[in-house]
């Protein structure tokens, strides 16, 4: 899915904000073996997937707020928006989430004051050259959402979980 419009900072925040219930929407109830289940060689198991998403939420979460409160001027946002796909899960998934959501609450905060200065304000990357903090935004929007769309394919595709009965004794 390809957002074919700019996106304004009202539409930025508002789709940063609704990012942590929406991943917390299509996750909730998956036991560990659903989280570590893969489909396929080519594809992230989804706790992979979900790990990496609140890990580069965080990063660019902070990298956001440290541009803003110490004026942060150079900062490799590619690798902030998105850090390699090994992440995996090191704690219980609804405490992962509820981190990222309390993480990115306060960072919309800072975001709904602010004024067409702050979003025009240019950040060096080494790597994408000169962007703006609402070009960021647009980035780490589309990525995230491009992500979301992904773990609701993923958890649509998980086998069904089997009941094969009690354990029987085995027969030699």
């Amino acid at each position: 899915m390809e957002l074919q419009e700019e996106l304004t900072p009202a539409d930025a925040v508002l789709l940063m904000s609704s990012a942590p219930e929406r991943i917390s929407d299509l996750v909730y109830g998956l036991d560990e073996a659903r989280l570590r289940y893969r489909h396929g060689p080519a594809f992230p198991t989804l706790g992979g997937l979900i790990g990496h998403l609140l890990e580069s939420g965080a990063k660019i979460d902070a990298l956001i707020r440290r541009a803003h409160l110490e004026g942060l001027a150079t900062a490799d946002i590619r690798a902030a928006i998105d850090p390699s796909l090994d992440e995996v899960l090191d704690r219980p998934l609804q405490e992962a989430i509820e981190d990222f959501a309390r993480v990115r609450r306060r960072t919309v905060d800072l975001l709904h004051g602010w004024g067409k200065s702050e979003w025009s304000r240019v950040i060096s990357d080494p790597r994408g050259g000169d962007v703006t903090l609402l070009e960021i935004c647009q980035q780490v929007t589309k990525h995230e959402m491009g992500h979301i769309a992904q773990i609701r394919n993923l958890t649509v595709l998980l086998p069904e979980p089997e009941d094969l009965g009690p354990p029987t004794a085995a027969v030699l």
